[in-house]
């Protein structure tokens, strides 16, 4: 039997064990909490900086047309009375187009019919009147001058004889001009004045595009004008069938720049295709050689640090990120163009710049971290 004083002296003792193996359990856990810490890897998207082409491809859309198109138009003014295409149909040589009113043209005939008749009655007359005056001479009844004169009045008559006569053809010409036909095979492309429109000489009426080889002209702006000589092959394509593809030849290459776009027209002659229709939508493509030596990345791939522009590029041995300086050059619809600070090979963070630090240790797609690997080779 123990008194209570006993007991009451022993309870220290206990309780400070008990506390003392609460701390030691608390130490252990922190200790092997702390051994349990892994290296923080993170995982990076990356964009491989390609090596700059020896060529490069400039394109420009255009469509397609007629190397020949003529627009036609009466040679005489007049009201259109009659119009006899219609945009799209395809005419031959002596097919009529369009006429217009021919009576002032037609009075103009008989005018000129009239002039001649009387001019061959003046003809008649003077012939008369020479032969009289060349008996009465012979005769030695009239002087010499009469007859000179007589001689004279008949050649004048004889060319105002021609004269009408030439009046009336061209009257004629004129009648024949009110009818506007077609010179050569070809389809109708447009159509520019309809019935019961005055028009002037030569005021363009239908346009027709000839039968024969169809090009594209393109515009080109002046920086790259230099590349297109005429003689270059280049290859065309369609929208309205990705499997058309055909190699063309630069033709035309104008002189001066255009005045409002400050672009040279460009025409390139097509190879004969059926499958080849006068207005189509074509994209010309050529090679050219490439001076650039820019390299292009994402715009995520760019940022930023103490004021300048950097890329954080990624050491495929260490598999960590480091900081690297460039030089932009200009920004582009799709990216960035770097002049300086990159190369061919290069591995670039391409998104979570903000999150890179200098030796961050990082793991690259498709690529197992050294902890996976090991925990793998454990289990």
């Amino acid at each position: 039997m123990f008194s209570l004083k006993t007991f009451s002296n022993r309870m220290p003792s206990v309780v400070s064990f008990a506390l003392v193996g609460v701390v030691g359990l608390g130490v252990a856990g922190c200790t092997e909490e702390k051994a349990e810490v892994k290296e923080i890897i993170r995982p990076v998207k990356v964009v491989e900086i390609a090596k700059a082409g020896d060529t490069r491809t400039l394109d420009y859309s255009g469509s397609v047309r007629a190397r020949t198109e003529m627009n036609l138009g009466f040679r005489v003014a007049g009201k259109i009375t009659e119009r006899l295409v219609d945009i799209g149909e395809r005419v031959k040589p002596g097919d009529i187009l369009a006429r217009m009113d021919s009576t002032d043209y037609e009075l103009a005939v008989k005018t000129a019919e009239a002039n001649l008749a009387a001019a061959e009655k003046a003809v008649e007359t003077a012939d008369i009147v020479n032969r009289r005056a060349a008996q009465l001479f012979d005769k030695n009844v009239a002087p010499k001058s009469q007859v000179e004169q007589a001689s004279l009045s008949y050649d004048q008559a004889i060319s105002t004889r021609d004269a009408a006569a030439s009046a009336l053809n061209q009257a004629k010409n004129q009648v024949s001009y009110t009818e506007l036909k077609a010179d050569q095979n070809g389809i109708v492309t447009t159509i520019n004045a309809d019935v019961g429109q005055v028009v002037g000489s030569g005021t363009p009426v239908v346009a027709v595009a000839v039968d024969g080889e169809k090009e594209v002209q393109i515009a080109v702006p002046e920086n790259d004008i230099a590349q297109f000589k005429p003689g270059k092959t280049v290859r065309a394509s369609f929208w309205s069938d990705d499997k058309l593809v055909l190699d063309g030849t630069v033709r035309e290459v104008a002189g001066s720049a255009d005045q409002q776009s400050r672009t040279f027209a460009v025409r390139v002659s097509l190879p004969n295709d059926l499958r080849v229709l006068l207005g189509m939508t074509a994209t010309i493509e050529a090679d050219v050689g490439n001076s650039d030596t820019y390299v292009s990345i994402p715009l995520s791939a760019l940022a930023q640090k103490d004021g300048k522009k950097v890329v954080w590029t990624v050491d495929r041995g260490s598999e960590t990120v480091h900081v690297r300086d460039i030089e932009i050059a200009d920004f582009t619809g799709d990216g960035v163009r770097v002049a300086k600070g990159l190369g061919s090979g290069d591995l670039v963070v391409a998104a979570g710049t903000q999150f890179m630090s200098e030796n961050l240790k990082v793991k690259l797609p498709g690529q197992q971290s050294a902890s996976a690997e090991t925990d793998a080779a454990v289990r």
